[in-house]
């Protein structure tokens, strides 16, 4: 199993998917069909507009991807994929399409069997246990928050850290987490911007010039640097 796993498809001053284009054109080299997952719809763009900017960008990648909403048949469409990639936009929305169309079952087979996967953002929510750490608004219901279960804990992309300068008062994304851990037993790694990571099987690394943060119930949060994570069983 093969996954790249980012936390933002864009950096603040930079281009759609620029920074991880030599991860992108590793992890699907040699793929001829890749098929996009345009359900989260960032911004409430439709399915269709999503996909053709995402697939004018792995043109320039030189690589072919076409939108999942294009195929007549889109179970089969992720059972033949050679790779796949989900794009970021509201997490709830993109379960909640997966579940409604049959696909999540697929799509999850078809991973596990092999086929490279992409996430950012949602689409990395999705590769966790649950989508229950994401920082999207609840704008449509699912019929639960299980995940694809592909990686043994949650990810809450785009974390931030408490400035030390603001007045605001609200809750800190680690007061949420540890909200989530009192119901929740999963751990929850905090993704920073610019941060990503690679999975092979069961090895997981962390890439990227900032640390991520890893939360576990009933224990501190530490800090975990790029390369290899020592995960906990829970």
């Amino acid at each position: 199993m093969k996954l790249l796993l980012a936390s933002t498809s864009t950096l603040h001053g930079g281009t759609y998917l620029d920074y991880l284009k030599s991860s992108i054109r590793k992890l699907f080299s040699g793929c001829s069909r890749l098929v996009f997952v345009p359900y989260a719809r960032p911004g409430g763009r439709s399915a269709s507009e999503y996909s053709e900017m995402a697939e004018a960008r792995f043109k320039e990648f030189g690589l072919e991807l076409r939108g999942l909403e294009q195929f007549e048949d889109p179970i089969r469409a992720i059972e033949s994929a050679d790779g796949v990639f989900t794009g970021g936009g509201n997490s709830f929305v993109l379960l909640k399409t997966l579940q409604e169309a049959g696909l999540l079952e697929p799509l999850r087979n078809r991973i596990r069997q092999g086929c490279p996967y992409m996430g950012s953002s949602a689409g990395s929510n999705l590769a966790g246990l649950t989508i229950g750490t994401t920082n999207d608004m609840p704008i449509v219901h699912p019929k639960h928050l299980d995940a694809l279960g592909l990686v043994p804990f949650n990810i809450n992309p785009h974390y931030l850290d408490p400035d030390p300068n603001s007045h605001h008062m609200g809750e800190t994304r680690e007061t949420r987490i540890r909200e989530f851990h009192v119901f929740n037993p999963q751990p929850v790694l905090g993704l920073r911007e610019s941060s990503w990571l690679e999975v092979d099987d069961e090895r997981i690394e962390l890439h990227g010039p900032l640390n991520a943060r890893l939360f576990v119930r009933g224990q501190e949060p530490v800090e975990c640097p790029a390369g290899l994570l020592a995960l906990p069983r829970f």
